[in-house]
């Protein structure tokens, strides 16, 4: 039996994961939680780096407290695009900052160097203010002396694996974030870089998913008590390990689901023409060194920005209360187009979903159910945009849709999309980017082969529900009004 260990964060919270392999099966449990939000100081957002890095030892003590044993291997996966710079003697050089600070300044000045276009060719990914490049940008025009002080730059689940194990590497699926890899030439895009004057020697090598990068440092398992176990890069981009970890057979289209709803499909070369850009498509990397044509949308963010809000006013609703309350609400009573510029930064998520309503002519939602409702209606129709737009870019029929992460613990929402879809809906593993994590693991040590047979372990280990399309003319009325407000 291999003992293994998952650190899988959010942009929300963070966990700790027991893995252990017998027999083709794999069991997990989780050892250690922890809340994970981004922190403004002066007008920017940052990540707080020593807290994670100690929340990482506090999981690494939970493991030593299980007494089942030697752990055999760790590995870490996070979101994409953020990082952290060292210096030359390998020190941080200030807190992360946090991908909210971005603004679409970012792209605009980029564009005047490189334009869309061009960027869009040489690496696949979609325009999203946030991405790696723009952040990097900006802190160049800025002047900004980490950047110019910097020896290396580490994206976040690197950066955390760094400071347990003193390696240097970027993993090739969170590397394919940044809108700095260049898939034809299956490295970073060095063009780009040069023309917009990042320092170059801040880009380290590229590793793969399933491969082994060092050991625990001597004095942080001495300090912790346990051994120097190995660790792995694994899909380091938390979407990558929850595709991965996918049973999904024959056409299928997925959707890793928590902040972010992320939408695509798998190919084995990166799709580069004009209607992906169009539609604002990104290929992000898969563990087995394919592509994930997808699509960003703004997920459950919008019910969890608005769960705050009510929190503030005095209110503590639990999910399945919201849910509760949006099964009684009216049906398609206001739609809004989730990606809705506002609707991205943090804060009075309420006041900017009722404005977009009231400035569109719709009823204006004022209860918890009827805001909810809005909410989870909205996101299955713009899941229907998104299946549309994929089967465009393949240009088969996609017959299924596999949704995982936490999200799919959301019934009444996996209802709604099969309805909007007409398709049916197959649901889990919830913790699909852990299990993810923790086979690639196992592809690192040699005890699995390759995506079929971690697919397969997947299958003989998870249970999975499905939720059949109920397809009325109610939804089909309600896209085409998600298609005139999104115009």
């Amino acid at each position: 039996m291999k003992n293994l260990l998952a650190f899988d964060l959010g942009a929300s919270n963070g966990r700790a994961i027991l893995g252990q392999l017998e027999n083709g099966k794999i069991t997990m449990k989780e050892l250690h939680r922890f809340e994970n939000n981004y922190i403004e100081m002066n007008g920017v957002f940052y990540w707080d780096l020593p807290y994670l890095y100690n929340q990482l030892k506090l999981g690494l003590l939970a493991f030593k407290q299980e007494n089942v044993g030697d752990l055999d291997c760790i590995g870490i996966d996070t979101w994409g695009v953020d990082y952290g710079l060292l210096d030359r003697n390998g020190h941080l050089l200030g807190n992360p900052r946090a991908y909210r600070c971005a603004v679409d300044e970012d792209f605009e000045e980029t564009w005047k160097i490189i334009d869309f276009p061009t960027l869009f060719a040489r690496t696949g990914i979609a325009n999203q203010n946030f991405n790696t490049v723009y952040q990097l940008y900006r802190r160049k025009r800025e002047g900004d002396v980490a950047l110019e002080n910097a020896q290396t730059m580490l994206l976040l689940p690197d950066l955390l694996g760094y400071f347990l194990t003193g390696e240097k590497k970027s993993e090739y699926t969170e590397v394919t974030t940044t809108m700095l890899y260049n898939p034809t030439t299956k490295d970073w895009d060095w063009e780009t870089i040069r023309e917009l004057g990042l320092p170059e020697h801040i880009f380290t090598e590229i590793d793969r998913a399933g491969t082994l990068r060092g050991h625990l440092r001597p004095e942080l398992a001495k300090e912790l008590g346990i051994n120097e176990a190995s660790f792995a890069a694994v899909g380091t981009h938390d979407t990558a390990s929850a595709v991965a970890a996918i049973p999904g057979t024959g056409s299928f289209a997925f959707c890793s689901s928590g902040t972010w709803s992320l939408f695509g499909v798998e190919t084995d070369k990166p799709i580069l023409r004009d209607d992906v850009r169009s539609a604002n498509f990104s290929n992000e990397g898969t563990i087995q060194g394919g592509f994930r044509p997808l699509r960003n949308i703004m997920g459950l963010w919008l019910i969890q920005e608005c769960r705050r809000d009510w929190i503030k006013a005095g209110h503590t609703y639990s999910w399945n209360e919201i849910v509760m309350e949006a099964e009684k609400a009216e049906p398609f009573r206001s739609i809004i187009d989730p990606d809705f510029g506002e609707f991205f930064a943090g804060g009075q998520m309420i006041e900017k979903i009722q404005s977009y309503c009231r400035n569109t002519d719709q009823p204006v939602p004022e209860t918890v159910g009827q805001i909810a409702r809005c909410i989870y209606e909205s996101l299955a129709l713009k899941y229907r945009w998104a299946l549309e737009r994929l089967e465009e870019i393949k240009g088969q029929r996609i017959d299924q849709l596999n949704i995982v992460g936490g999200g799919c613990q959301n019934k009444l929402l996996n209802q709604f999309v099969a309805d909007s879809l007409d398709r049916p809906v197959v649901t889990g593993p919830v913790e699909g980017a852990a299990i993810g994590n923790l086979l690639a693991q196992a592809m690192a040590l040699g005890e699995i082969k390759d995506i079929a047979e971690l697919r397969e372990v997947v299958r003989r280990s998870e249970a999975v529900a499905e939720f059949q399309p109920h397809h009325t003319p109610a939804w089909e009325a309600a896209y085409q009004k998600l298609l005139a407000l999104a115009k």
